[in-house]
């Protein structure tokens, strides 16, 4: 009788009743489309299974991938301030408690310390989904702050970069913290402690223009976008088509930008060789 009922109803009358597949359940990649389980998302490292793609992910997730366990998470009382009284189509300070609420994070970056294959590490990590990921005075200050443990306490120090760069709304406060990160860096390689750069998807603007860059070793996760400008801008600018995969870290690696990439399975354990070799 499914012919009748479909006549007499009409075909859309079987969807009506249709359950809703709960939030959380599947996974929908953005590069190739394909649809896999939140499950087997995760244990994958956050990448997609069929295509290998690496999702964005927080900070909190990549010292669970990274760190032995345990680890403290440092300078966690450091909160922007709109010292400016900035005001676009809102206030900074109502875009600041936004993000908060929105990210359950104070700032787009994150101290930990903790052992990788049992030999201490500090990573500043920053988080994309806080304001952009945006450099600001906070962002600054922890790096600041991440060095001079580094080196009270004889670690190896690494940056996890994912940024689109300074934050407009803290002006040349924001500007500040390039020459202010660069000069902590050289005081890291004063005391001799080595500096990894890991950067991911996307790391731009004057991130690139400063840590992100200056690493002892510079290495990046797969078919990450990094630049200083992004690839439109600087199209519109020379008036040229740019080279395929132009600003990936393929690209990068290829003209002597980079290291190494490293896929996320591997990444624990090419930073544990790195802090082992130094």
């Amino acid at each position: 009788m499914g012919w009748f009922r479909r006549l007499k109803d009409g075909i859309t009358t079987k969807t009506v009743n249709k359950k809703d597949t709960p939030d959380g359940v599947w996974y929908k990649c953005k590069k190739c489309k394909e649809a896999s389980t939140t499950k087997e998302f995760k244990e994958n490292f956050y990448k997609c299974p069929k295509c290998n793609a690496h999702a964005r992910i927080g900070s909190e997730d990549y010292f669970e991938l990274i760190f032995d366990g345990k680890y403290t998470e440092l300078f966690d009382d450091l909160i922007s301030k709109d010292f400016l009284n900035f005001t676009d189509l809102k206030p900074y300070d109502e875009r600041l408690e936004a993000a908060k609420k929105k990210t359950d994070l104070l700032d787009a970056m994150t101290v930990a310390t903790g052992k990788v294959n049992k030999k201490p590490l500090t990573i500043a990590a920053m988080d994309f989904s806080f304001i952009g990921g945006s450099m600001g005075s906070v962002v600054g200050e922890k790096i600041a702050k991440a060095i001079d443990y580094s080196i009270e306490n004889r670690t190896a120090f690494m940056i996890i970069s994912k940024s689109g760069g300074a934050r407009m709304m803290e002006s040349a406060f924001s500007l500040m913290q390039m020459a202010k990160t660069s000069v902590k860096l050289t005081q890291l390689a004063e005391a001799k402690l080595p500096y990894f750069s890991f950067m991911t998807d996307p790391t731009t603007g004057g991130v690139t223009a400063s840590f992100a860059m200056l690493g002892d070793i510079n290495f990046a996760e797969p078919d990450a976008l990094i630049g200083f400008a992004g690839p439109r801008v600087i199209r519109e600018t020379i008036k040229k088509d740019l080279p395929e995969g132009f600003q990936t870290s393929e690209f990068l690696l290829d003209h002597g930008f980079l290291d190494f990439i490293v896929d996320r399975k591997d990444l624990k354990e090419k930073i544990g060789d790195l802090v082992s070799y130094f």
